[in-house]
């Protein structure tokens, strides 16, 4: 990978330091906001920057003194330690600057849409949804995200048929956004009296949330119904006309949202609707864009199956970058997925390192 020019690192400083300068003098509040997320954004790199020309400098000086004959003996093995250190650690420190300046998925900070479905499987499968969603929503719990159901209709024997509910949090898509797929999953169902093990599939979809989601929908391209709720909720849900469906004429998309408020499902479903024709646009962007990205990480398609849960054997498989954790009970109380995701998000970033490299 090419080495970025002193010139090119303090265009980054110089950059963060004008967006400080005119944080302090803004008045109007829209400008205020843009300049504080940039401010933001730009923090750690300028950070990084700072510290990668400050080491820079600091080793040109160091090799200068190894080559002067005069210099004290002492201090000159003291050179040659500095040297090796500042050689180990510069360029590791250049590569994470580098990723830094990679492009960026611009929804990575954006809340989410959650979207659960059983597969293949029947009753089995139902279930297995019923323990991905809350496998995701204790995870959420622990990073402090906000969960709120949009509509779910449950199973005969439990767990979901299908399940959608909105995270709210900074970051959530970003992390969320390679659960997209098709889990599969290994297991004794307990209605199974000869014990055989059998392979059910849910599927998963994650559709970020941007604050501002700028999707004009005409009122003429949606017809809204009203209808009774189904499933758990007490008398209020399942006997007044509170749950709506829109369907959106032009794409065939459907969207429902079940709580007691017929408000409030009017908005949410709408709300939803908007993300899902956002998506739509943001699918055909990025296919158009790029073909590169044909990867399972890089892409997010959910075409293909991208994890297993073997309890049998008490272990789960991602397919995508070959990783098996014997963590079964740990990931889907929502306490291990963060490693899952961290070694997704590390395998991502080196996608995107090699990208660069190719550039350049």
């Amino acid at each position: 990978m090419a080495r970025l020019s002193e010139g090119r690192i303090q265009q980054l400083i110089d950059r963060f330091e004008e967006v400080e300068a005119r944080m302090s003098v803004a008045s109007d509040t829209r400008e205020i906001v843009r300049l504080s997320k940039e401010h933001a954004e730009l923090r750690p790199v300028a950070e990084m920057a700072r510290t990668v020309l400050s080491m820079r400098a600091q080793l040109s000086e160091t090799e200068a003194m190894l080559q002067d004959p005069e210099a004290d003996r002492e201090l000159v093995d003291l050179a040659y330690e500095e040297v090796g250190d500042l050689r180990n650690r510069l360029p590791g420190l250049e590569r994470e600057m580098q990723l830094m300046l990679a492009p960026k998925d611009a929804d990575d900070e954006a809340s989410a849409v959650l979207e659960v479905r059983a597969g293949t499987g029947g009753d089995e499968a139902a279930l297995f949804a019923g323990d991905l969603y809350r496998m995701y929503q204790r995870y959420a719990q622990g990073r402090g995200w906000q969960v709120e159901l949009v509509s779910a209709s449950e199973g005969e024997a439990g767990g979901y048929k299908e399940i959608i509910a909105s995270v709210t949090g900074q970051g959530v898509f970003g992390w969320l956004k390679f659960e997209s797929g098709v889990h599969r999953v290994q297991r004794v169902p307990t209605t199974e009296a000869s014990g055989r093990i059998h392979t059910s599939a849910a599927t998963v979809a994650v559709l970020p949330a941007p604050e501002e989601v700028n999707i004009d929908v005409r009122p003429e391209d949606i017809r809204l119904d009203t209808m009774r709720a189904s499933g758990s909720g007490g008398q209020h849900v399942n006997k007044t006309d509170s749950a709506v469906r829109i369907l959106h004429i032009p794409t065939g998309i459907i969207v429902t949202s079940s709580e007691k408020s017929q408000h409030y499902n009017r908005a949410k479903a709408m709300e939803v609707l908007k993300i899902r024709l956002y998506e739509r646009e943001r699918a055909a962007k990025d296919a158009a864009r790029s073909e590169a990205r044909k990867s399972q990480i890089g892409s997010g398609d959910r075409s293909e199956r991208i994890r297993t849960y073997n309890f049998p054997q008490g272990r789960v498989t991602d397919h995508r970058i070959n990783l098996t954790l014997h963590k079964l009970p740990e990931v889907l109380a929502g306490d291990g997925l963060q490693e899952l995701l961290d070694a997704l998000i590390a395998e991502d970033q080196a996608e995107r390192l090699a990208a660069l490299e190719m550039e350049g």
